[in-house]
């Protein structure tokens, strides 16, 4: 089947632009304010993370400072990747033209694609990393050059110093091939080669994970017990799935998952999207950690369901129709207006107000004796005073959560304002403390910030030994 080049182009880059045209809407993420002042901490890895989008952000800035569309632009590249990658994977299926403009039109619609494609995040890095294990993967099946797998290899290893979620792909292929009979392949080297190379470039985090006492273990117990903003209940897990692939999308890559469980050469590839979506099931994982098996699967049932439609016009009425989710990923709204949007994508949330909130501290900060520090209860009110305080007279932020805790405390015994912190903890440790007033979210947004208490606190002794009661994971 001929590719269609010039259309797969024409949405990869379609996709970017969208996304780069909305990227100065609204404001940061609290992790994209984490991954900008991790970025100036740049180690072999963080408590949360491995230091590959942190070192990215500190590239950014150092290139386009403040710039937050600037800091934006690896995602948007990123997602039109994603879409390019699933038109050639239809391609490689035996789509013709129209099925392969159908799959990476229905993967750029996805809530998936657009969300992850918004913000820098981890997350969007391992939607390409896992979309181009897949497609290497698939041409390795296909009977392709065994010298892909040292490409697989370096492409998870690659992945996997931004996201170790990579992992679990491997593994799950490896445990889909001895389920789905391709026992054989375990037996030759290109497997191990792969996995090898994986290793040897994740190591670094590893290695610094493990001279940590792994505290990534420690923020995957606390998302599986909903301690995440963004985690979700089991029982909610798999109708989220199938919200944020898009519900009009659902007969594309059920016939895709079918297709591929009915072709004994390719079934290994549909048993590890089974296996991985009862992993994460049972485990408390979130719904978008299998986001990047659904190209693969959009690509394979793209051409089946066009041959089973009798009216042309049904596919392009699904895309329309699909069409709303760039409402509900994308600052599309304004944000006083953004109120029904956040009940579904709450993460839109969390991108409002924190400058806001950085000169509502400022107004706190400057009732309070000079030398007074700021204290923070989570890693993106810290981020944000940092990103924006200077500008208003602010000093760093210090905190006790994930990477800002391991940058120290206060220092000495200095008063500090305590900004969103637990109030018994407060009283705990502070032998002067006193309210001096709450944060109020812009337009009403109903975020983690959203009624925050200031306080102002004189520590009972140097912060250094009082740091234990605030440091925490997740």
């Amino acid at each position: 089947m001929p590719r269609a080049r010039g259309p797969l182009l024409a949405l990869s880059a379609a996709t970017s632009a969208l996304l780069l045209a909305v990227s100065g809407r609204y404001g940061y993420h609290r992790d994209e304010l984490y991954f900008l002042a991790a970025g100036r901490h740049l180690d072999w890895g963080y408590p949360d993370q491995p230091p590959l989008v942190p070192l990215l952000a500190r590239l950014v800035s150092s290139v386009a400072p403040n710039s937050l569309v600037a800091l934006r632009v690896p995602s948007a590249v990123m997602a039109g990747a994603v879409v390019l990658l699933a038109g050639l994977m239809a391609h490689r299926l035996g789509a013709r033209r129209g099925g392969q403009v159908l799959a990476a039109a229905a993967t750029a619609l996805t809530g998936a694609t657009l969300a992850l494609g918004h913000l820098l995040s981890t997350a969007t890095a391992s939607l390409l990393g896992w979309t181009v294990v897949t497609y290497l993967v698939l041409l390795l099946l296909q009977g392709g050059d065994r010298r892909l797998w040292l490409l697989v290899g370096l492409a998870a290893g690659l992945t996997a110093q931004a996201n170790v979620l990579v992992g679990f792909l491997l593994l799950g292929l490896a445990a889909a091939w001895v389920l789905a009979g391709r026992r054989s392949l375990l037996r030759s080297r290109g497997p191990w080669l792969a996995g090898c190379t994986a290793l040897v470039l994740a190591s670094p985090y590893l290695f610094w994970q493990a001279r940590h006492g792994w505290p990534q273990l420690d923020v995957a117990s606390h998302i599986a017990a909903g301690g995440s903003g963004s985690a979700v209940s089991r029982t909610a897990f798999l109708p989220l799935v199938v919200l944020q692939v898009g519900p009009w999308l659902l007969p594309i890559w059920l016939l895709g998952l079918v297709r591929l469980l009915r072709d004994a050469t390719l079934r290994c590839l549909a048993v590890a999207f089974l296996l991985l979506l009862l992993v994460f099931l049972v485990s408390g994982g979130k719904p978008y950690y299998v986001a990047g098996l659904v190209p693969l699967l959009l690509a394979a049932g793209a051409q089946p369901f066009l041959d089973g439609i009798r009216r042309p016009w049904v596919a392009p009425a699904l895309l329309a129709l699909s069409a709303p989710a760039v409402l509900f990923a994308l600052p599309v709204l304004p944000a006083s207006a953004a109120g029904p949007v956040l009940a579904v994508n709450p993460d839109l949330g969390e991108t409002i107000g924190w400058p806001d909130l950085v000169r509502e501290v400022a107004a706190a900060h400057r009732t309070l004796p000079p030398g007074t520090a700021i204290l923070t209860g989570n890693y993106g009110e810290a981020g944000a005073v940092d990103r924006y305080g200077e500008g208003v007279g602010l000093p760093a932020a210090f905190s006790g959560h994930n990477g800002y805790g391991l940058w120290g405390p206060p220092p000495g015994s200095a008063p500090v304002l305590a900004v969103g912190l637990d109030g018994e903890t407060l009283q705990r440790v502070c032998r002067e403390l006193r309210p001096v007033g709450r944060i109020t979210s812009p337009h009403g947004i109903d975020n983690d910030e959203d009624g925050a208490a200031l306080h102002y606190c004189v520590p009972r002794g140097p912060w250094r030994d009082l740091w234990p009661d605030f440091r925490h994971l997740g």
